[in-house]
């Protein structure tokens, strides 16, 4: 009896005992999910920007006021908002146009009559932390170096206009730099592929001056330098170091070397130190930050240690503060001739200087032998308006016909700069 009995409790205990349920696994990503070239299921609204209205017709009045050399003209190209870093796509399909916040734009001049007549989000189902600079590879791959994160997007000029694009990741999150060094200063990255077909990314210093228990692991990783990589992501080495914020940089297809801008240390007063331009010959040189605020100025931090003797001083020294944000050689054919080969750059305009400068296109010509003949001089200008912005031009980048656009972030616009000759 007590045997059948055990034997009864025993099955009635096998079978109260309660089935654990699984936890369902985590649902992928956006990423995840478009990188496997899936679609989202996202019904997100998905709208163009207006490109007419008031606010065209008053950016072209202000348009009216820019001041180019004989033969020149400037003209509203597209409206798109908080414009920064461009990316030209090689096909001449569409231009990709990074911004600080979390948006990426893609402009597409359909008609063909210079003007971007339609302007939408890149995209959008994708979540972005400052997408500011983007570029291109010749076989149609588009890079956009977030914050902290670098993506690739294939064919980005034939898939743009699906709200779902595929993208893989070439630097995860968290990973470009570390966490610990994350900022909301010095964050606008940009990036180029190089004769080499490597990513180059410039890597802005955090600091008006870093801290010196920091300077060994920025040197390491580059930050304040430009680093590169093989476009997996994989081989990453630091390029060029002593760079504070470098932001724009270019190869000249002469001789393959790199141009970049570097803005230099503010609160040293109206007139000193001067902005850079620095022409990188080979892997491995020093700019002299943070010894050097800016040319051969010395910072007051690091006035007391000795700098490397093998600084690299830049080969133009720019106004001070001006902000010098974008930079391209030019190479096309439809500007004259003394202008084939030249560097154009922007400078986005002061911020800490008791007379406001800059917020123009500047170019710098080159002689033969790849090093500058002269100091910048401004291209266009008329956006300072006696210290009063009516633009900030950010970044310069050359169309397929020869013509220049130029980005705006405080309006929200992109330029169309041409030449006919009258």
């Amino acid at each position: 009896m007590k045997f059948c009995l055990l034997g009864t409790i025993a099955t009635l205990t096998l079978v109260a005992w309660p089935a654990f349920a699984q936890p369902a696994p985590p649902a992928p990503s956006a990423l995840e999910t478009l990188g496997a070239m899936r679609p989202t299921g996202s019904t997100a609204d998905w709208p163009e920007i207006p490109q007419g209205g008031a606010k065209a017709d008053q950016v072209k009045k202000n348009l009216a006021k820019i001041k180019l050399p004989p033969g020149f003209q400037i003209s509203l190209y597209a409206l798109v908002p908080d414009a920064r870093h461009i990316a030209v796509g090689p096909q001449g399909v569409a231009t990709f146009v990074g911004t600080r916040k979390s948006k990426a734009w893609v402009v597409t001049d359909r008609a063909r009559g210079g003007v971007g007549d339609e302007v939408k989000e890149f995209a959008p189902t994708l979540p972005k932390k400052i997408p500011n600079g983007g570029c291109f590879s010749k076989d149609g791959f588009l890079y956009i170096v977030e914050q902290n994160r670098v993506l690739e997007y294939p064919a980005a000029e034939f898939f743009y206009e699906s709200p779902d694009v595929v993208a893989s990741v070439v630097v995860p999150e968290g990973e470009l730099i570390p966490k610990s060094e994350e900022s909301y200063n010095h964050t606008a990255r940009v990036c180029r592929i190089g004769p080499d077909n490597k990513l180059y990314i410039q890597l802005g210093q955090p600091y008006n001056v870093p801290a010196k228990e920091k300077f060994d692991l920025y040197r390491k990783l580059g930050i304040g330098g430009i680093i590169r990589m093989d476009r997996d992501g994989k081989n990453r080495e630091v390029y060029a170091v002593g760079l504070r914020n470098p932001v724009g940089m270019d190869f000249n297809p002469k001789d393959k070397s790199l141009w970049t801008n570097d803005n230099q240390v503010d609160g040293m007063g109206d007139e000193i130190p001067p902005g850079e331009l620095n022409r990188i010959a080979s892997a491995g040189q020093d700019f002299g930050f943070p010894w050097y605020g800016g040319g051969k100025i010395r910072t007051n931090e690091y006035k007391n240690d000795t700098p490397p003797a093998n600084v690299v001083f830049p080969e133009v020294e720019q106004t001070a503060h001006a902000a010098d944000l974008g930079l391209v050689f030019y190479t096309g054919n439809m500007f004259p001739k003394k202008y084939q080969g030249a560097i154009f750059t922007t400078q986005h305009g002061s911020w800490n200087r008791t007379v406001p400068v800059g917020a123009r296109l500047m170019v710098t010509f080159l002689k033969d032998d790849g090093h500058v003949a002269g100091k910048s001089e401004p291209f266009a200008e008329g956006w300072n308006d006696n210290g009063y912005y009516l633009g900030r031009p950010v970044d310069v980048a050359q169309l397929a016909d020869g013509s220049l656009i130029v980005s705006d972030d405080l309006v929200g616009a992109l330029y169309r700069i041409s030449y006919d000759g009258k």
